[in-house]
C-alpha cells in the first residue's frame, strides 16, 4: 500500500482511500463528491483529517494513508498505514458502544462520547498496513 497521491479517491468497490503521510506541508482537497456528500481531506506528515458535509469523520496523528474506508449502519472498516503508531479518532454515533478489531484481533469494547467520537491507537510499521474494524 502507498500514500494517496491525489489526496482522495473512490475505489472500484465504492470504498474511499485518502491521506498522504509523506507530505512535508499540509495539503487539502475540498468539495470531493462521494455518494451525494461533499468531502474535504487535509493531510501531511503530522495529521490526516476527513470531513463529510463539514462533519467530522476521521483524524489521525501523525498523518496516515487510509484505504478501503467503508462506513455502514453498524460501524466502519478500513486499512491504515503510516510511519509511526497513530492515534485515530473516528466520528460515529454518539453514546454508543462499539467492538474494535485491529488486524482481526479484538482489542475491546469502546464507547463514543456525546459528540460521537471514538479514540483508538494503532501500532504501525512503515509500509505495513493495519486493518481496523469498528462495529456495534
Amino acid at each position: 500500500m502507498a500514500v494517496i497521491e491525489q489526496l482522495i479517491r473512490t475505489e472500484e468497490d465504492g470504498s474511499l482511500s485518502f491521506g498522504n503521510y509523506e507530505l512535508p506541508e499540509k495539503k487539502k482537497l475540498e468539495n470531493y463528491e462521494y455518494n451525494g456528500n461533499l468531502l474535504k481531506v487535509k493531510t501531511y506528515k503530522d495529521i490526516t483529517k476527513l470531513e463529510s458535509n463539514e462533519n467530522f469523520v476521521y483524524e489521525s496523528v501523525p498523518g496516515t494513508a487510509v484505504t478501503n474506508f467503508k462506513v455502514n449502519e453498524n460501524g466502519v472498516e478500513f486499512k491504515v498505514e503510516g510511519v509511526n503508531d497513530a492515534q485515530i479518532t473516528l466520528g460515529l454515533m454518539e453514546s454508543t458502544e462499539y467492538s474494535v478489531f485491529v488486524n482481526g484481533t479484538g482489542i475491546g469494547k469502546m464507547s463514543t462520547n456525546l459528540g460521537g467520537k471514538l479514540n483508538l491507537s494503532v501500532e504501525l510499521s512503515d509500509g505495513e498496513p493495519a486493518s481496523v474494524k469498528v462495529e456495534k
